[in-house]
């Protein structure tokens, strides 16, 4: 068990003790997925790269489970307008980027953009670091359940366009799935929900939680959505 104090004084720990079921896939895949696995992009052997965090949070709603996201301000310099995991840069005061910074990094960035209270956010894992080649981020997926779901929102609009959730029941329906592909010739998995195209880094992580903890449905491969040169 990991261990660290948060930004209001109180622990930031990793622990599976009490997740639902329905978790359970996602928890062992966390565990046992490899890094290639997630993304042939890794962090840069040299340690170059701006160390970076984002909170996957896993909730119950209406619909079952669901995945909190946020929709970044279209005004942002990197990534703008872009849907995406709450997250961000860490903080000196967020700790050693190599031990537990990530974690306290995480929830400070979703407490920020989105109002989320991090009393009612229990983490079980960590992801293996990933690299985002076009913003220079080394980003560590730190994954939780969302326990005791508090209203969430935008906080400040320069940064956060909107907070939601999105049912995972859409994410693994074939028909809300697609391939992005960008004039540069990349080519990536999307998802069309809540009225919103969620692609590049996000969607990639996502597709890979889906298939590992044995989510995924068959999909339509083919079906392709264009990018323009400004995303």
């Amino acid at each position: 068990m990991t261990s660290a104090s948060n930004t209001q004084g109180g622990s930031v720990t990793l622990s599976k003790e009490g997740l639902p079921e329905w978790l359970d896939p996602v928890a062992r895949a966390v565990e046992t997925v490899q890094p290639l696995q997630l993304s042939r992009f890794l962090p840069p052997e040299d340690g170059a790269g701006r160390q970076s965090a984002v909170l996957i949070l896993f909730g119950e709603g209406e619909r079952g489970p669901e995945l909190l996201l946020m929709e970044r301000a279209s005004s942002l310099r990197s990534h703008a307008g872009q849907p995406s995991f709450p997250g961000g840069a860490l903080d000196p005061e967020d700790g050693d980027p190599q031990a537990d910074g990530p974690l306290r990094a995480a929830l400070r960035e979703a407490e920020e953009e989105t109002g989320l209270d991090q009393a009612g956010v229990q983490l079980f894992g960590v992801l293996p670091k990933l690299y985002i080649p076009v913003s220079g981020f080394v980003v560590t997926p730190v994954v939780g359940w969302w326990r005791e779901p508090t209203p969430v929102g935008v906080v400040d609009p320069n940064e956060t366009a909107r907070v939601f959730t999105v049912p995972v029941a859409d994410l693994t329906d074939p028909g809300n799935r697609a391939t992005t592909v960008h004039p540069s010739g990349h080519r990536g998995p999307a998802f069309l929900v809540e009225s919103a195209l969620v692609w590049g880094f996000t969607a990639g992580i996502i597709d890979r939680l889906l298939h590992y903890a044995g989510w995924e449905r068959p999909w339509d491969r083919d079906k392709q959505v264009p990018l323009d040169w400004r995303s």
